[in-house]
């Protein structure tokens, strides 16, 4: 389960960031080190050159560069001699200068780590496996963290913008605040030991480009992405996303299944079960729908068999409630549907298509030369 996030600062949330604030220290200590080892190696030489035994030359750049002031080692009584010293003194001293301040920094942030929890953050990160990570918090980020908590799925939440990710590290929840745009990000939130990456922000071409980079970094990483225009679905796809998602095509097919299906929510929305069925339903491609049969629809009058044959494979009559009171539990094929029947449905394919089977009017009836509506 996602354990305690971190991060109640962008300091912090740097610190994680293998691109923030923290790497310039390290990059700018690292870096020192090589020039000052590089002015005592250059000016050692130089000495040398000008007649100084190795031994002499290198402790004289040393009491130099450190600024110890213990007196020349040597007389400094030619140009060429002052000349070097100056420049060691010079290139040395400032070298030494922003190394003692590189290490400073590097000792101060890592005391910060310590003191918000950061190195036990990345720690319980570390020891994920098969994991998801939630690229964005908002609308959706925010109720898809709590569904895998509640199922007691592991998660990584990484977020760019502070607020939202102050709100995820407050849920409880591990959340890396950064760019998950950033190859480094994603490594340090686990991608190459993660089994789902959920691209959720409401920028299409963020999606694409962190669907690229997961799917370069962990080839069998299983990648939901959302898009916002249609027409960035098969960007998704050819970028290497398994699913994509549009929530509004998905919001208004659920408009439209609230249109065609009003007794679902009235028939099984009290039933406790209902919502373990329809997932494990789900798993096979099926549904759970309810249906009315109206005064003059489409199937009504019609026996069961008749409908299922008419409906094509496209969903099985599991029950019937009539307006009596009466429940028909796996009618048979010769019950005839009845007007106000409130029929459950297991839906295979289309919803929004066995919905219109059982909402269209009937058809007019031939009797010899004569329609009969």
């Amino acid at each position: 389960m996602a354990g305690k996030a971190s991060r109640s600062s962008p300091l912090g949330s740097d610190l994680t960031d293998p691109g923030g604030l923290l790497a310039s220290p390290l990059r700018l200590l690292s870096g020192t080190i090589v020039w000052v080892a590089a002015v005592f190696v250059v000016a050692t030489i130089g000495y040398t050159l000008a007649g100084w035994p190795l031994g002499d030359a290198a402790y004289m750049v040393l009491l130099t560069i450190f600024s110890v002031g213990y007196g020349e080692v040597r007389p400094i009584d030619s140009t060429f001699l002052r000349l070097w010293t100056t420049l060691t003194i010079v290139l040395g001293c400032t070298g030494m200068i922003v190394l003692t301040g590189a290490l400073v920094q590097v000792f101060n942030q890592y005391q910060f780590r310590r003191l918000l929890g950061l190195d036990r953050m990345q720690s319980d990160i570390d020891r994920l496996n098969a994991h998801t990570l939630i690229c964005g918090f908002g609308r959706i980020g925010v109720q898809l963290a709590k569904a895998l908590t509640e199922a007691r799925h592991p998660f990584v939440v990484i977020e760019r913008d502070l607020a939202k990710a102050n709100a995820a590290r407050a849920a409880g929840y591990l959340t890396l605040l950064g760019e998950a745009t950033n190859e480094d990000t994603l490594k340090t939130a686990g991608i190459v030991r993660a089994r789902v990456l959920a691209c959720v922000l409401p920028d299409d071409a963020a999606n694409v480009f962190i669907t690229l980079s997961a799917r370069n970094l962990n080839p069998a990483v299983q990648i939901i992405a959302r898009g916002e225009a249609p027409s960035t679905e098969s960007k998704l796809f050819h970028a290497g996303a398994d699913k994509v998602v549009l929530p509004t095509h998905i919001g208004a097919e659920r408009i439209t299944e609230l249109i065609l299906f009003p007794a679902t929510e009235s028939m099984l929305g009290d039933i406790r079960e209902v919502g373990s069925i329809k997932r494990n339903l789900n798993d096979f491609g099926l549904d759970l729908e309810v249906v009315t049969a109206g005064e003059r629809g489409a199937l009504t009058g019609q026996t069961v068999g008749e409908a299922e044959r008419r409906g094509n494979g496209a969903f099985f009559i599991v029950q019937i409630d009539r307006a009596g009171g009466q429940s028909i539990q796996h009618p048979g094929e010769d019950v005839r549907i009845e007007p106000g029947d409130l029929i459950l449905l297991v839906v295979r394919g289309s919803r929004l298509s066995a919905g219109a089977i059982f909402n269209a009017p009937q058809r007019p009836q031939r009797h010899g030369r004569m329609f009969i509506g």
